[in-house]
C-alpha cells in the first residue's frame, strides 16, 4: 500500500468583519473556496510557508500573529494502476494580518480567485471543510489547538 504525508500551512486572515479566502479548483474541475496557504517545501520553516502561499494566492503580505492550531486529515483511495493508497494531510493554522500588498488572482495554481467575504456569509458559500475549522480555531482558541469540528469525542 503506497502511503502519503503532505504537510501545508494555512492562514485565517480576518479584518472588519470579513475573511480572506481562495477558490480552489478540483481536478475535476469543480470550485470551492478555502483558506490561503499549501504544501510546505521541504527545509521550508511552516510559517515562511504559511507567508509565502498566502502572497501567492492572494497577492497580500502578511504577518502570522498566532498559531491557532493543528489539524490532520486521512483518507484512502484505491486506483486501478497504482492500488491502494493511504493519504494522511496535516494542516497548520495561523491567524495572519494583512500587512501589504495588494488583492489579486493567482495565475497557473492551484486557485483562481482570492476575495474578502462577511464573516456572516460564509455558511452560504460552496466551500471546503478546512474554512469551517479555521473559522472555530480561530473563534474558540482551544488550549490543545484541535477544532472541536474535528474532534471524534465531541461527534
Amino acid at each position: 500500500m503506497k502511503t502519503e504525508l503532505r504537510v501545508a500551512a494555512y492562514a485565517v486572515c480576518v479584518r472588519d468583519e470579513e475573511i480572506l479566502l481562495a477558490r480552489w479548483v478540483a481536478g475535476d474541475g469543480s470550485r470551492k473556496w478555502t483558506l490561503p496557504g499549501g504544501g510546505m517545501e521541504h527545509g521550508e520553516e511552516p510559517v515562511r510557508t504559511v507567508v509565502r502561499e498566502v502572497e501567492e494566492e492572494t497577492g497580500y503580505l502578511t504577518e502570522p500573529t498566532a498559531l491557532l492550531g493543528v489539524d490532520s486529515i486521512r483518507r484512502s483511495w484505491s486506483r486501478r494502476l497504482a492500488g491502494p493508497g493511504d493519504f494522511q494531510g496535516l494542516r497548520i493554522l495561523y491567524e495572519a494580518r494583512v500587512t501589504g500588498g495588494s488583492l489579486r488572482h493567482e495565475t497557473g495554481g492551484s486557485t483562481d480567485l482570492a476575495a474578502w467575504h462577511p464573516l456572516a456569509a460564509v455558511p452560504g458559500l460552496v466551500r471546503v471543510e478546512l474554512v469551517d475549522i479555521g473559522l472555530d480555531l480561530w473563534r474558540e482558541r482551544p488550549p490543545v489547538g484541535r477544532s472541536r469540528l474535528t474532534d471524534p469525542g465531541n461527534g
